[in-house]
């Protein structure tokens, strides 16, 4: 099944990298030559109340993600970047100790506007936290598992659209 799902993701990222404006057949000089390098996850903390109801920390024990830029705007910012690899997160309820681990082990091509807002297209699980009332999942840590895509406003307000998948909140994992 997960092979089966690879062939899927690779073919959907080579259709949309191809069919996305200012792709390889648009103006020379989009595609940013490069290769693929690490991109760690930096543990960190947060306060109760701001994911969690308690304070949390999540700290990756597994990260072998890297990027890949695709391409670039002219002042060298990237304009679309691949990012795969194994990660998996420790979540920990800071006031109880409890743990729990998160596969946050997914695929994302991430297309990036000049507005500070970007859109990703994943297949595997992610993991995203949500402030309250700040995009279409509850406040909370949530792995989202499945093909879907995420549109982040320049405020991080986030919007979840489903091909198919799952979601499921980390906090009821430690509380």
């Amino acid at each position: 099944m997960r092979f089966k799902m690879s062939v899927a993701v690779a073919s959907v990222v080579a259709a949309i990298v191809t069919a996305l404006p200012g792709s390889a057949s648009a103006a020379s000089g989009d595609i940013a030559p490069g290769a693929w390098e690490p991109a760690p996850q930096e543990a960190f903390e947060l306060p109760a109340g701001a994911r969690c109801d308690f304070a949390v920390r999540v700290e990756p024990i597994v990260d072998e993600v890297r990027k890949l830029t695709l391409a670039t705007y002219p002042d060298g910012s990237p304009r679309r970047e691949l990012f795969t690899g194994a990660l998996i997160d420790r979540v920990t309820n800071l006031e109880t100790g409890a743990t729990s681990t998160a596969d946050a082990s997914g695929t994302s091509l991430v297309v990036y506007g000049t507005d500070g807002s970007m859109t990703w297209y994943v297949t595997g699980p992610v993991l995203l936290g949500f402030r309250e009332n700040a995009g279409s999942l509850p406040k909370g840590l949530w792995i989202v598992d499945g093909q879907f895509t995420v549109e982040f406003t320049p405020t991080f307000e986030k919007t979840i659209t489903m091909l198919h998948g799952t979601t499921h909140n980390v906090c009821t994992d430690v509380d």
